[in-house]
């Protein structure tokens, strides 16, 4: 008889990070950016008119509501079908962007962006690494101040039920968090300066709801009680000395929730008016 090591296979009570939303001053701008430029697509059936915009990558988004813009620290890392043709649209997009904080190069393994107004993205290309998935957000990371990563580890495993690890890297000592198959909090420890957090957030999608909410309840810890299938907090705490780790916004849902795993538009961003291709104007992302 076989015998197979269980545990990989353990994903842990956040079953999936949905989105991470950041305020936009521009909705023509972030038109430009995320879509002409990133090849996303516009959420079609949702938030469709010029106070919100959402947009698909996969089965994950951005929210993008206007405002003063949020500047998050950290970067998001986001996997995509072919860095060649994303680079080609990064370029044809240069001049509309010109006078933003828009740029980008092309590393070793990655593309790095920064969105018009600073925020930064790492584009990686599919493949074995990211399993089936092709398109979608697989890692936020943070920065957090020398000392913190342990006691983070220790929050996300004691209190809302994850794996999480303390891991030393090229880029320094490191929580990581793992949310479902392929996707990770990271919260790396750096002596560079943190700027102060204003307000962006990401939204998880957790089994066992009740449990961290009754936690977080007792230690003053909800920031607000949104309705009966989701919550949020704003502070990561040590759960041993209950010390104030890193302040991020959590939008926390059951997957009881009506958008759990709600099935998203993705277009096929190679599609144009002159090489028109019938049936391909749909994308189907795996993962």
């Amino acid at each position: 008889m076989n015998r197979y090591d269980r545990h990989q296979q353990d994903v842990g009570n956040i079953l999936m990070l949905e989105h991470v939303n950041v305020r936009v001053p521009d909705q023509r701008t972030a038109t430009a950016f995320y879509i002409q430029g990133l090849g996303f697509t516009r959420d079609p059936h949702i938030m469709v008119g010029v106070e919100n915009m959402w947009i698909n990558m996969g089965q994950t988004q951005f929210h993008l509501p206007t405002g003063r813009p949020n500047a998050m620290r950290g970067h998001v890392e986001i996997v995509v079908p072919d860095l060649d043709a994303l680079v080609t649209r990064l370029g044809s997009v240069r001049e509309l962007l010109a006078g933003t904080k828009f740029a980008y190069s092309v590393e070793d393994k990655y593309v790095a962006v920064t969105a018009p107004w600073g925020n930064r993205l790492r584009l990686y290309a599919a493949g074995p690494s990211f399993g089936d998935m092709t398109l979608g957000i697989t890692h936020v990371e943070f920065p957090v101040e020398p000392g913190r990563a342990a006691g983070i580890a220790r929050f996300y495993e004691k209190v809302m039920g994850a794996p999480a690890a303390v891991t030393p890297d090229a880029d320094g000592v490191a929580a990581h968090v793992r949310i479902g198959r392929r996707q990770e909090l990271v919260f790396r420890e750096t002596t560079a300066p943190i700027p102060a957090y204003d307000g962006y957030h990401i939204a998880i999608y957790i089994a066992n709801f009740s449990g961290p909410h009754e936690w977080l309840d007792t230690h003053g810890l909800v920031s607000e009680e949104s309705m009966d299938y989701q919550y949020r907090f704003k502070k990561i705490v040590d759960p041993d000395t209950r010390e104030c780790l890193c302040v991020i916004e959590h939008e926390v849902r059951s997957y009881t929730h009506p958008m759990f795993m709600r099935p998203l538009v993705n277009r096929n961003p190679a599609q144009r008016q002159a090489s028109y291709q019938r049936g391909r104007d749909a994308f189907y992302p795996g993962g």
